[in-house]
């Protein structure tokens, strides 16, 4: 067998012989498409996001509806660009930016090529996750089932929730993984870079996020707010970034502006002394400098603004349809 393998070589014009093999990797066609990320609040899907993309594209507190507006997280896997929309937590709205947020969730996920339900395995189907999977019979994209936090439950309770979701809507594939140490992730994106339709690139390669940098630093600015403030301050409270100044020093000045309903939520926010404001923004800058990689002066105003949950323009600059009635 060996001296046939040679006679064939050798009848081989001399530069084919010597010739290196060619990459086909480069040669295989490339995929994209959309994953919307949907869960009840405070599952994991942030934490998920940021894992999956290898950045942080979207904030992250203990405090419930963290994330208003869908944020896309841009990942590169394999020959496949995976924009992963990381859409508000879906619970029962009470109020009117309640209702915005969910109507955006629900909105995120018929608009995607893939839903991808995660649910917390700790609490697997009990509340908003059962509402969120009958909401989901209405929806006829593809979708895959994500058990987050296995590390905190038992694999027989594990495999008894995902026949029990499984009964309920007919998943693609089902994946139990740990957002936090990141234990299953890899099988998830290997399974969406294969999964994705042929097509080119929506975004250049080096991109992590549509989010522009003005609207990121505001929420890193909420996110240090709820981290620091998560059980005196409500959830209604919002950031801007009103001025963004790159300066000749090679620094970005930036104003933003924290928006409470009350007085007594201005107090809390600024703290005895001005101690809590200061933490806040000081946690915030060294954030937004890591990010731009550039030395940034940031000034944080609070303002009382009542009923601002009611106000048009605060939803357009969150990225939110303002629902009306």
């Amino acid at each position: 067998m060996a001296d046939d393998i040679d006679t064939a070589a050798d009848a081989l014009p001399a530069d084919a012989a010597q010739a290196e093999p060619q990459d086909t990797k480069s040669e295989a066609p490339t995929r994209s498409g959309f994953i919307a990320l949907i869960g009840a609040t405070n599952a994991g899907k942030s934490t998920l996001v940021n894992r999956l993309v290898g950045a942080k594209v979207s904030i992250v507190s203990h405090k419930v509806q963290t994330t208003r507006a869908i944020v896309r997280g841009i990942a590169t896997h394999k020959r496949a660009q995976i924009v992963f929309m990381d859409t508000p937590g879906i619970f029962k709205p009470r109020r009117r930016l309640d209702r915005a947020m969910v109507t955006t969730a629900w909105g995120g996920a018929k608009d995607a090529d893939r839903i991808m339900l995660l649910i917390d395995s700790e609490r697997g189907l009990k509340g908003d996750a059962d509402m969120i999977l009958d909401g989901l019979k209405e929806v006829h994209q593809k979708k895959i089932l994500v058990l987050n936090k296995i590390d905190q439950v038992s694999r027989e309770d594990l495999l008894k929730l995902a026949a029990a979701a499984n009964e309920k809507i007919e998943f693609e594939r089902t994946f139990m993984i740990s957002a936090l140490t990141g234990s299953g992730c890899e099988d998830v994106m290997d399974y969406l870079a294969d999964a994705l339709p042929e097509g080119p690139w929506y975004y250049p390669e080096d991109q992590i996020s549509d989010l522009p940098m003005r609207q990121l630093a505001a929420e890193i600015t909420r996110e240090k707010l709820f981290l620091r403030l998560h059980q005196e301050l409500p959830y209604s409270s919002h950031v801007e970034t009103e001025k963004w100044e790159e300066r000749k020093d090679g620094s970005v000045r930036i104003e933003q502006v924290i928006y409470v309903e009350r007085d007594s939520q201005k107090k809390i926010a600024l703290g005895k002394n001005g101690d809590a404001i200061k933490a806040i923004s000081m946690a915030s800058r060294k954030e937004i400098s890591e990010i731009l990689e550039q030395p940034v002066h940031l000034f944080l105003f609070v303002k009382v603004r009542e009923n601002w949950g009611d106000d048009p323009e605060r939803f357009r600059e969150m990225g939110l349809e303002f629902p009306r009635g």
